[in-house]
């Protein structure tokens, strides 16, 4: 009975208290949530800037490895530059495609710079992949369905085609697969789905549903993805010769 009245009291105590400061505790409690809310529009906001900055730190860093790569003379020396040029994408090409969020959609959209105008899906994944040093067609790439857009970079065996499959199911495969960055086509749509090593995912497009702007999505939120019964992936890093023509600097005739 003691230990109950105690209760009791110290319960009161803070009911007295959270009423009696309640102003000072809803205040404390707005700026926060103002806080927040800056900080979520600060990360999804434009960043032409840090996204020239990116793209010309990934020429250096592709054409440092492709000198390392001419330059191997072993098998174990040429798959360590394999492996660095692979890490590389895998770490700089979700950054790239992050320095767009924020920037408005339209289906016409064809903006070059981040937060100028409006973009595509198509337009945004070919232009990313062109800034990130693969040297391909950017309006013919954009123009094309998405098979073809992924096919443009990967051959269509190495491809996956999931038409109707649960969606769980279908993240579960995906991340069976592997890490790797990812071109997915959906029934109408194109986009970047990134998988860490750690089995997250992020689905990164420029999306024409609620939010009208380039976003970046977790399998939650990724609504698009979700709802979609045509899924087709090609994994961009997690292929060798991808790797090595992006190191050579080749050029990808679109796929028609």
């Amino acid at each position: 009975m003691i230990k109950r009245f105690i209760h009791l009291l110290l319960l009161g105590a803070l009911a007295y208290g959270g009423w009696h400061y309640r102003d000072q505790i809803e205040g404390v409690y707005r700026e926060f949530m103002a806080q927040r809310a800056a900080q979520a529009k600060a990360q999804s906001a434009p960043d032409p800037e840090r996204y020239e900055f990116l793209k010309t730190e990934l020429e250096q860093k592709r054409l440092h490895l492709a000198k390392r790569y001419a330059a191997a003379r072993t098998a174990n020396e040429i798959s360590r530059v394999h492996t660095e040029a692979r890490e590389t994408l895998e770490e700089d090409l979700p950054k790239l495609m992050r320095c767009w969020l924020g920037t408005p959609w339209d289906f016409s959209g064809t903006s070059q710079i981040p937060g100028e105008g409006k973009i595509a899906c198509g337009y945004y994944v070919s232009t990313v992949m062109r800034d990130a040093g693969f040297q391909v067609e950017r309006i013919p790439l954009a123009q094309q369905p998405s098979q073809n857009i992924i096919e443009t970079f990967i051959p269509r065996p190495q491809m996956h085609v999931r038409a109707g499959m649960n969606y769980h199911k279908f993240l579960a495969e995906v991340t069976q697969r592997g890490p790797g960055v990812r071109i997915v086509g959906l029934d109408k749509h194109v986009a970047f789905l990134v998988v860490t090593g750690d089995g997250d995912i992020r689905f990164i497009h420029s999306s024409g549903g609620a939010a009208k702007s380039v976003v970046d999505q977790n399998r939650q939120d990724a609504t698009t993805l979700q709802r979609s019964r045509y899924r087709v992936t090609g994994n961009i890093t997690g292929s060798d010769e991808v790797v090595h023509e992006w190191l050579m600097g080749s050029r990808w005739p679109t796929k028609r």
